[in-house]
Order: structure tokens, then sequence, then C-alpha cells
């Protein structure tokens, strides 16, 4: 299995940084424009990219700490991966440790989701730091 990885620091407090990646709100003014959304284990969070749908379980959440979720509609290459947004509060920042994992291969699409997901990292960051980010 391969895995894509990020880790940035975000100049803000972890609480913003887990709202972000926890709220409908959040999530789509950094990530997808067309969510629905719950910070709420279990509930399936729809991800909507022009046709593209993506339902993704939440699997686990910890307040401030950590963000995981589970892939189960999407790109073939998609199911049955995991994303997972690990948050530590260090010196006034939030060192966010990013994964998208259990990815079957290194193929072109895998190529196009990495640097996609860190075009999202930077835009995620954005919306923490200033309240804008750059949803699609």
């Amino acid at each position: 299995m391969i895995d894509i990885k990020h880790k940035l620091a975000i100049k803000t407090t972890s609480d913003i940084v887990y709202n972000a990646i926890t709220t409908q709100q959040g999530l789509e003014s950094w990530w997808a424009k067309q969510t629905i959304a719950k910070p709420l284990v279990g509930f399936v969070n729809v991800f909507t990219f022009g046709t593209n749908r993506n339902e993704i379980q939440v699997s686990e959440l910890k307040q401030n700490k950590k963000v995981e979720w589970k892939i189960i509609i999407s790109i073939d290459e998609w199911v049955d991966t995991t994303i997972s947004f690990d948050l530590e509060e260090k010196e006034g920042k939030t060192i966010l440790r990013f994964a998208h994992a259990g990815w079957r291969a290194a193929t072109d699409t895998y190529a196009e989701c990495n640097f996609a997901w860190g075009r999202f990292m930077t835009s995620l960051k954005s919306y923490c730091e200033t309240g804008t980010g750059a949803a699609s």
C-alpha cells in the first residue's frame, strides 16, 4: 500500500483547524464547494466535484487532535482508502500531518491526487489563517 502524506504548520490554534476539517462551513471553504458534512462519527459526508460524488464516512474524531475518514463511494482508486488529519498545537501554531492512505499502486491518478492534495493543503492553511480558502 502507498500513502500520500503532507506536513504543514498553520499559524492558528488547533480548534480553528479542527473546525475547518470537520464542519460543513469549513470544508466547503477550502476543499469542496458542494459539501454535506457533520462532525459526527459514523456520518457519511458527501463531497461533489463536478459530476464526481464522494461519500466519505467519519471514522474517528478526537477534538482538536485527529480526524479520520474512510472512503466508501468515489473513483475506484479511492474506495477503501482513508484520509487522516493529525493535529499538534506547538509554539502558537498547529502542525498538521495529513495522510491519504491505502492506495493500491502509484498510478497517474495517485500522482494527480498527490498534487491536488498539496494544493488543497495550501487552501486549508489560507482558510485557517485568513478566512479565505480556494475550494473547488
